[in-house]
């Protein structure tokens, strides 16, 4: 088989492959930057909890 038509089948095969492989990657990304916003809300929501129950446990301390 001539060089040329290797390059040609090789070319047909590999890049619907890369195209797909791609757009998986473009898809995971979107989902990690998803992810990253909603623990970032969760991390906001535990710090919040967190001020609350140390206030709380100070007054109990306090409370004499």
């Amino acid at each position: 088989m001539e060089p040329v038509w290797v390059t040609i089948i090789v070319a047909f095969i590999v890049g619907p492959l890369v195209a797909v492989i791609q757009g998986l990657r473009k898809e995971n990304t979107e989902q990690h930057n998803e992810s990253r916003e909603l623990l970032q809300e969760v991390s906001k929501k535990v710090d919040k909890v967190d001020d609350k129950l140390s206030n709380h446990i100070d007054w109990h301390l306090n409370k004499k």
